[in-house]
C-alpha cells in the first residue's frame, strides 16, 4: 500500500473520528489581544478580543474589580461566541481573564490582565444598544429597546426612525426615560432605525450606532396546490406538487389518512423548503390520501391553509 494513500486514509479516518469524539482542549490556552495590561482606557465602552482555539464552542470572559487576588467585586461572568466582546464599565480598575470550553473539556484561565477606565465627561462617551439586534426581522408588535447603563447619566433618549432621522419634527419615537429600556407598539409593515444617547444635567453624550430592524406581520399568499388534481387515481411514488406562494422560505405541509382528519404518520405536518414532496411509501391500493399546505414566510408569518385535496392509490 502507498505511503501516500495511507496518510489519506488516516486523515479520512481522524476526521469521522472528530465528528463523534469532542476533542479535549484541557491542554490548550487561549492567547488574549486586547486591551492589554496596563491599559488606561478614556472610553466607557471597552472592547474584548482574544485569539479563537480550535475545538472551543464558546469562551467564559470574566472581569473583577479591581483583581482576581483580592476581588472587590465580580462585575461580568458570561459566555461568549466568537473571538470579541464589547461592554460598558464605570470609571475603575479592573482585571479580566478567560477560558475556552466546549462540551466536555475546558482550558485553565488565561493570565489575568489589569487595566483602568478612567473618568470623563459623558460627551465622549457612547452608549451601548442591547436590544433588538442589529438588522432583526420580526413579526413581533411589540418591541422592547434596552442598553446599557452609562456612568453619569441620569436619563435617555431613544429615537426610532423609518427616514434615517432626516427630520426629527416626524419620528416614530422620541422619548426620554431615566430607564434602560422603553416598550413601543408596532403597526405598520417598515424597515426602523433607532440610536439612543445619554444625558445629565449639564451635558449630552454622543448619539449611539444606528441599529436597524423590520417589522413585517404580513402572512405570504396561500398555497396553490398543483398535482395530483382532486380525485386523481395515483401509484406510488406520488409526487405533490405546488406553486410557490409569495415571500414564503418554507411549507407546512399536512398529509392525513381517509378520514382527513388523522395525520398521515408521525413526521405530519412537515416543514419543507421546496414546492414539491415525494410519498414512497406508508400507504396500501385504494387508500384515499388528502392533504393540504401552510406557506411561512422569513419573519415566522403563516398563511391560510390551500385547499385540502385527496388521491386514491391505484
Amino acid at each position: 500500500m502507498k505511503p501516500v494513500f495511507i496518510t489519506c486514509v488516516i486523515c479520512l479516518l481522524l476526521s469521522a473520528c472528530k465528528e463523534f469524539i469532542e476533542p479535549s482542549i484541557t491542554s490548550r490556552t487561549v492567547q488574549l489581544n486586547a486591551p492589554a495590561s496596563g491599559f488606561q482606557s478614556t472610553s466607557y465602552a471597552v472592547n474584548f478580543w482574544w485569539n479563537e482555539l480550535e475545538d472551543a464552542l464558546h469562551y467564559r470572559l470574566q472581569i473583577v474589580t479591581p483583581d482576581f487576588g483580592s476581588p472587590d467585586a465580580l462585575v461580568l461572568d458570561t459566555l461568549v461566541k466568537g473571538d470579541k466582546f464589547s461592554t460598558t464599565l464605570s470609571p475603575g480598575n479592573y482585571t479580566w481573564r478567560i477560558r475556552a470550553e466546549n462540551g466536555s473539556t475546558e482550558t485553565a484561565y488565561s493570565e489575568p490582565r489589569s487595566f483602568t477606565v478612567v473618568f470623563s465627561s459623558i460627551k465622549n462617551q457612547k452608549v451601548q444598544i442591547l436590544a433588538p439586534t442589529n438588522n432583526l426581522l420580526t413579526n413581533q408588535s411589540s418591541i422592547t429597546f434596552s442598553w446599557g447603563n452609562l456612568y453619569g447619566a441620569t436619563r435617555y433618549q431613544l429615537q426610532a426612525d423609518t427616514n434615517g432621522f432626516a427630520d426629527e419634527s416626524k419620528l416614530v419615537v422620541n422619548q426620554t426615560t431615566p430607564a434602560q429600556q422603553f416598550s413601543y407598539s408596532l403597526n405598520k409593515d417598515q424597515n426602523y432605525q433607532w440610536r439612543i444617547r445619554a444625558e445629565n444635567d449639564t451635558a449630552q453624550s454622543q448619539w449611539s450606532t444606528i441599529n436597524t430592524f423590520t417589522f413585517d406581520h404580513t402572512p405570504p399568499a396561500v398555497v396553490s396546490l398543483t398535482a395530483p388534481t382532486a380525485d386523481q387515481s395515483v401509484s406510488l411514488p406520488v409526487n405533490l406538487q405546488w406553486a410557490a406562494s409569495s415571500t414564503a422560505v418554507k411549507y407546512r405541509l399536512y398529509l392525513y389518512k381517509g378520514d382527513s382528519n388523522t395525520a398521515f404518520g408521525n413526521s405530519f405536518p412537515m416543514l419543507l423548503n421546496t414546492t414539491s414532496y415525494t410519498l414512497t411509501q406508508g400507504a396500501s391500493l385504494g387508500d384515499r390520501i388528502y392533504w393540504k399546505l401552510t406557506a411561512l414566510d422569513a419573519a415566522g408569518n403563516e398563511s391560510a391553509p390551500s385547499t385540502i385535496r385527496s388521491f386514491v392509490l391505484q
